[in-house]
């Protein structure tokens, strides 16, 4: 596509709040994409999308056999927290590997059809949602085999999920524009992301270091896991997991708007 033909893509420096707005009056179309994403991804199989829901049951299966030994903690503490966890954290890795590369996918539309930007952000978190809406089956038999019961705190999952929504549409958005800059953002963010995985709990709990935990509040990953895993597992959240996931939030919202603003009118020529 020729310098011109680039330019009309996004003629103009749009506002941020004015390109969500935009893409909040094309829901239809943002939904009409995730499914059909999703249908496509799993066109001719048996179980669709419950093949990742049969891989983490069975992953929560293995682990859960081994590692409440390994740990010396009773299996009834440590199941659904392996099982909770792990889903969160797939949901999480899942959304990072596919912001990076969201906009480079979708280069023919991009040139092609004048959407608004958060369009395909929208299209990407949306898939994933539906994802994770497949995999948190796994913790219904495992909630039923260990007693565990929410009760009350089972509302609190709310905010915490509003939260997770945001932060997930600023983190495509950011992602999805470094990845279309710099090609090297995808094996970056999977290597950080691994490493990630063995220095926050997830497989591990935050009480087994005792009293070296200082640490842990540094990690917004834990903050941004707790929020989500301690309701779902019938505890409140800590005031400083809160506190420190809405900052982190804050930080990304800005970010995202900085971000959008250079990314708006340059995105198509980095295709």
């Amino acid at each position: 596509m020729d310098v011109a033909a680039k330019r009309m893509a996004y003629p103009h420096r749009t506002a941020m709040w004015r390109d969500c707005a935009a893409t909040l009056r094309l829901w239809r179309l943002v939904g009409s994409l995730a499914w059909m994403d999703i249908r496509l991804r799993y066109r001719g199989s048996w179980l669709g999308p419950f093949w990742l829901s049969l891989s983490t049951a069975i992953m929560v299966a293995a682990l859960g056999a081994l590692y409440p030994i390994l740990f010396r903690l009773p299996a009834a503490d440590y199941v659904p927290y392996l099982a909770v966890s792990l889903i969160l954290w797939n949901a999480l890795v899942q959304l990072v590997n596919e912001a990076c590369i969201v906009f480079v996918q979708q280069e023919a539309m991009i040139l092609s059809i004048r959407l608004p930007l958060c369009v395909h952000v929208a299209r990407v978190l949306v898939r994933n949602l539906l994802a994770l809406a497949h995999h948190a089956v796994v913790l219904i038999p495992v909630f039923l085999m260990f007693g565990i019961h929410p009760g009350a705190q089972l509302w609190t999952v709310l905010p915490g999920l509003a939260l997770w929504i945001a932060d997930g549409f600023v983190l495509v958005l950011v992602l999805g524009a470094l990845g279309a800059r710099f090609r090297d953002i995808p094996p970056i963010m999977a290597s950080t992301m691994q490493l990630a995985f063995f220095i926050t709990p997830v497989i591990w709990r935050a009480d087994q270091l005792g009293v070296d935990t200082a640490w842990l509040p540094a990690n917004p990953l834990f903050a941004m896991m707790e929020i989500l895993r301690a309701p779902l597992l019938g505890t409140p959240p800590s005031p400083w997991a809160w506190t420190v996931a809405l900052a982190m939030s804050l930080l990304a919202a800005l970010l995202g708007a900085i971000v959008f603003t250079r990314a708006s009118r340059r995105l198509a020529f980095w295709l």
